[in-house]
């Protein structure tokens, strides 16, 4: 899996002392370093969040996970079917990760993954010649829609496509 680990001798040590292939644990990333990303997140160890006396309990600490798991698989099963439906179901999912990463080292990982991707894509999308480019494509569909929707209304004026009979 590609955790976005620029070398490949990195790992992070996960709060309850597990090895996981990442930055390390309390580092910060070059990009963070930059001042590109330096939230709180990212100065955390990997691991759980839950408070101190349910890690203590290792029943207490599995009904948590649990109960974490549960939540966050319904918040991302209502923002699959966001998807298609009115809503957003994107933020929806990603809320739904957030919160599974409050527990597991996996969404940590793949949410500093989408964290980093996101600002890579808002950066290239700031790139005076990629706004040009999407500027100059935007204007040709517009043209060729506008050509579209005059020929229609040349050829059939103002009426709906289900009342035109046969011509």
């Amino acid at each position: 899996m590609n955790t976005g680990s620029d070398e490949p001798g990195e790992g992070a040590v996960a709060t309850d002392g597990a090895k996981v292939s990442e930055e390390k644990a309390g580092e910060t990333s070059g990009r963070a370093a930059d001042g590109a990303s330096g939230e709180a997140s990212d100065h955390q160890g990997l691991g759980s969040r839950a408070p101190e006396f349910i890690k203590a309990r290792r029943a207490l600490h599995l009904s948590w996970q649990v109960g974490v798991f549960v939540v966050g698989l319904a918040v991302v099963v209502a923002g699959i079917i966001m998807l298609p439906l009115p809503g957003p179901g994107w933020v929806v999912i990603f809320g739904g990760m957030a919160i599974w990463a409050t527990e597991f080292v996996w969404a940590q990982l793949v949410l500093r993954w989408t964290k980093r991707k996101v600002t890579e894509a808002a950066q290239r999308a700031l790139d005076p010649r990629v706004r040009r480019r999407n500027i100059t494509l935007t204007v040709i569909g517009l043209v060729i829609i506008g050509a579209l929707v005059g020929v229609y209304l040349w050829k059939f004026g103002v009426v709906m496509p289900w009342k035109i009979k046969d011509q």
